[in-house]
């Protein structure tokens, strides 16, 4: 018999996982604990599929991921905007566990997205640490924003606590995530280039180093694109709208932002672009947007040429 190419979708819940086989149709669900990823594990290996596909489900994807990609399966975790996307573009309107699971499985042998080396336990432990950071700066930016507008005396004391609280714990988690950069010999140097760049600390760094692997190893535009700094055209017919970005990881933007917020005082060449862009006339914001863009570039060629940053050696 022909082999044919099979394709999995493999939808992960909080107590179950279901599982797709295409073009075979074949379903089957399995507990979320370690007996059923081992079962799961061994159902793939009598179809020997071609690709594994998942999408982002706030963590809960990431052991089950790992138990596929141990056996040697490939595996992509896709965004799941993109995922839905594509269900309804296929009139996939309901939404269950099983037809997110076929969805997914037609998903991946339609588009065939690129199977990614999944993280090792360091960058785990390292993305962790980045994450809970951001959650409670989150939480003390709201905890201020309360504050503000509070008239209760008592109300103000305990917001006053609370703020300073998690600013400790804010600095208890940049000593951590230092430490663990450091420790790291590869990171260190990783860290020891970015941090050559005026404008990033070790915060973005840290950041950069665990939620965007991918930084020295793609070529600018698609970078640009995967974190979601690349303005996208709005053209049909004689219309022309403006460009826009879009899409991306919104956690490393957000880092980039405040880091060209910095480099463009202190970055000569961020701070001439900068200003040559907003004496052409383009809003502030546009014009950051663009340094975050350039910032962005200028790691990765750090990264990609193992060099420290020169403004003599890399264009302005």
């Amino acid at each position: 018999m022909e082999e044919t190419d099979r394709f999995v979708g493999v939808d992960v819940a909080s107590t179950h996982v279901d599982v797709c086989v295409r073009p075979d149709g074949t379903t089957q669900r399995f507990d979320y604990a370690l007996e059923g990823f081992d079962e799961l594990v061994a159902f793939l290996s009598k179809y020997s599929p071609k690709l594994v596909v998942l999408e982002a489900t706030g963590g809960y994807e990431g052991p089950v991921a790992a138990a596929i990609a141990t056996s040697g399966i490939a595996v992509a975790i896709v965004n799941p905007r993109q995922a839905r996307d594509f269900a309804r573009a296929t009139g996939k309107l309901a939404k269950t566990d099983a037809i997110d699971a076929a969805a997914l499985a037609h998903f991946a042998e339609a588009v065939r997205p690129e199977p990614r080396p999944l993280p090792d336990e360091e960058t785990r432990e390292l993305t962790a640490l980045v994450t809970r950071r951001r959650q409670l700066v989150e939480m003390r930016t709201a905890e201020q924003a309360r504050l503000r507008v509070c008239t209760s005396r008592a109300t103000k004391e305990d917001l006053k606590k609370h703020i300073a609280w998690l600013s400790k714990r804010i600095k208890e988690h940049d000593k951590d995530i230092g430490d663990s950069v450091r420790r790291s010999s590869l990171w260190r140097d990783k860290d020891d280039l970015l941090r050559s760049i005026p404008g990033l600390g070790s915060v973005s760094s840290a950041t950069l180093l665990a939620l965007l692997p991918e930084l020295g190893t793609l070529d600018r535009r698609k970078i640009s694109a995967l974190v979601g700094v690349a303005p996208f055209n709005r053209d049909s017919g004689k219309l022309r709208g403006k460009r826009a970005i879009w899409g991306g990881r919104a956690d490393v933007r957000a880092v980039l932002f405040m880091a060209a917020s910095v480099a463009v005082r202190f970055n000569p060449p961020l701070r001439a672009m900068y200003g040559r862009l907003v004496a052409a006339g383009k809003a502030k914001k546009v014009a950051l947007v663009a340094c975050m863009r350039r910032l962005l570039g200028i790691a990765n060629a750090v990264l990609r040429d193992r060099v420290p940053w020169e403004p003599s050696k890399i264009p302005s």
